[in-house]
């Protein structure tokens, strides 16, 4: 009885060398973010991934040991076992492509595969593809190889082809059966303590990287698309929920209602510019960086800049609902992939359309894509302009139309607008892949040089839009509101995804309506893309209550402070301190001030309180 189980002993440790070996490359790609790091710890990263590399491994041994189990139970001496060899190569495969997936999204994102990361490449494949445009394709092609090949060997080394049943009575096979199978569910569960498996059973170290390393790559992967269908339980739970709520109240407290009011009038047109990636450090005037948004440095002098302002997410989802609705981000999920929950917040253009404005979207691209269209659709955009109006020989980039094409597009439609109106547009050329119609700025060695030069592109279409634009009629009484969707790793290539750094974006208020001794002025008061709401709608003097997550930034008695969340992180940062928190690894990350241990509790407590309410109204919504 015992040899035929030796199938089975075989089987799991041909799966664990295979994840092991996955683990490597993972850290030999990484190496960079390794150094001065000991070597002990990197290797315990092997040690501590053992626990969901089992539990994966017992997922796929489900099959098998069904079949097992079932022929066991017959009179047969011995069983075929080649298609386990078949069974084992499909996977090799689809694993092998999620650890690539999974390298060049850690490189960009700084997370690992997760549902997030994988559902735009089932629901968009053609955009998810233009998404991994600048991923280093032969690289991965080379990593994909290694994994398949080594993969291949192992399983014919190491996989029998046949097992052999020795005679064993008829009582003990019910018994050995059901040893079989709860011993393999234990390894599944990992164990019989009250917690079952979960992504922090492989965390260890201070190190996110050796963490990552450590995470079973699949395991994960599915862990996460389990969670992302759940949505009536808060994963978020730290405090009771009335001393959440309080603390969350606090921040938004109050003591007068008021603005300060920077406008000529109060009904002008409104254009938001929502500018992919166009993160704080392109500039000169945030960053220190050198010529790469000349345009957008030189409209700073006429305009007012906030210049302390935190994207809410990393993703452009994340930020198009911030900057629309004002509503939050929720840790790993999006409000977006729920039509149903999302049409229930409001958004500036419901309100401005329920004030009479003529409003519109302008992308270049996809608008199903992350389901942006449900959105636009369900808070009251009268017009949406995608791709699909314009002509097949403007989809000259991967994602779609260059964003001079839709400025120039937006451009003429507005003309024939009645006013006063409100547009959106959403731009997209500085979006991985990188590629410009014409020649690329800084060069296009590698990805840092083309991102320069995409932002330097973008820019350039700014300049041009306002050019232009300031010869019609209505630009006088056009307000323009200039932000990103989210912030970045280059140019600088220095902020991982848990620090403040990577979610600083520019926030600028521009146009000839704004009132002579506003222009040029830079406001340094510490706030988010969400609060862009509640501070536009002050300014045309319609009531803003329903945008309960967004403050006034030119109420000079709002409290300053911004909240950031990653895939199962968060961040807080006020004018006295920065904390970033993991919610898995249940440590924390950054701290801008270690040695005031009351003020970290402060800002910890207020972060951990600000997710875990917001979630709470996403679950009532």
């Amino acid at each position: 009885m015992f040899k035929s189980l030796i199938f089975f002993v075989r089987f799991f440790l041909f799966w664990l060398l295979f994840f092991a070996l996955d683990r490597f490359i993972f850290l030999f790609i990484f190496h960079k973010k390794l150094r001065g790091i000991p070597l002990g710890e990197k290797a315990l990263a092997f040690y501590h991934g053992l626990r969901l590399d089992l539990s994966m491994t017992a997922y796929l041994a489900v099959i098998p040991l069904l079949v097992f189990t079932y022929c066991y139970f017959t009179k047969k001496t011995a069983i075929n076992f080649k298609w386990v060899s078949i069974y084992n190569k499909v996977l090799i495969a689809l694993f092998g492509f999620f650890s690539i997936v999974n390298f060049n999204t850690y490189r960009e994102w700084g997370i690992k595969i997760n549902y997030s990361a994988l559902a735009p490449i089932v629901e968009t494949p053609k955009e998810a593809m233009a998404s991994s445009g600048s991923s280093p394709f032969m690289f991965s092609m080379f990593i994909l190889a290694i994994l398949v090949g080594s993969g291949f060997y192992l399983n014919f080394i190491l996989i029998k082809k046949q097992i052999n049943f020795v005679k064993t009575p008829v009582w003990i096979k019910p018994i050995v059966a059901i040893l079989l199978l709860g011993i393999n569910f234990l390894i599944i569960r990992g164990g019989v303590d009250v917690a079952p498996n979960n992504q922090s059973m492989a965390y260890y170290s201070k190190y996110e990287v050796l963490n990552h390393a450590a995470l079973n790559t699949e395991w994960n992967l599915i862990s996460s698309i389990l969670a992302s269908k759940k949505t009536n339980k808060n994963p978020y739970l730290y405090f009771d929920n009335a001393t959440a709520e309080k603390e969350v109240a606090e921040l938004y407290k109050v003591e007068k209602d008021t603005t300060i009011l920077i406008l000529k009038n109060q009904k002008p047109n409104v254009i938001i510019f929502i500018l992919e990636s166009f993160t704080a450090d392109l500039t000169k005037t945030l960053g220190n960086e050198d010529g790469i948004t000349p345009g957008f440095d030189s409209l700073i002098n006429k305009g007012v800049l906030f210049t302390s302002i935190y994207a809410a997410g990393s993703r452009t989802d994340k930020g198009l609902v911030g900057t629309l609705t004002g509503f939050p981000t929720l840790g790993t999920g999006s409000i977006v992939k729920w039509p149903e929950k999302m049409q229930k917040i409001p958004a500036i253009s419901q309100k401005l359309s329920q004030n009479n404005y003529q409003t519109s979207f302008y992308y270049g691209g996809e608008s199903e894509f992350d389901n942006y269209k449900a959105f636009l659709l369900s808070h009251n955009y009268q017009k949406l302009i995608d791709k699909n109006s314009f002509e097949k020989k403007d989809m000259n980039s991967k994602w779609g139309a260059y964003d001079g094409l839709v400025f120039n597009k937006q451009l003429q439609d507005i003309n024939q607008e009645k006013q006063p109106f409100f547009s959106t547009i959403l731009s997209l050329t500085n979006h991985e892949p990188f590629e410009v119609p014409g020649n690329y700025k800084f060069g296009s060695k590698d990805i840092v040089e083309k991102f320069k030069s995409t932002a330097y592109y973008t820019d350039s279409c700014i300049n041009d839009y306002l050019s232009k634009a300031k010869k019609q009629a209505w630009y006088k009484n056009t307000l323009f509101i200039f932000v990103a969707d989210h912030g970045h790793l280059y140019p600088k290539n220095v902020a991982d995804i848990f620090q403040p750094q990577r979610y600083h974006i520019p926030l600028l208020f521009y146009g000839d309506v704004i009132k002579d001794e506003f222009k040029g002025k830079k406001l340094d008061k510490i706030g988010s893309q969400q609060d862009i709401s509640a501070t536009l709608l002050a300014q045309l003097n319609i009531p803003h209550k329903d945008f309960i997550w967004s403050k006034n930034l030119l109420n000079p008695y709002t409290k300053q402070f911004a909240f950031f969340s990653w895939d199962n992180g968060l961040g807080f940062i006020n004018d006295k301190q920065c904390v970033t928190f993991d919610n898995i690894g249940k440590n924390i990350l950054y701290n801008s001030n270690a040695k005031d241990n009351l003020q970290t509790n402060k800002n910890l407590n207020s972060g951990k309180s600000y997710l875990q309410t917001v979630y709470q109204q996403f679950i009532k919504l």
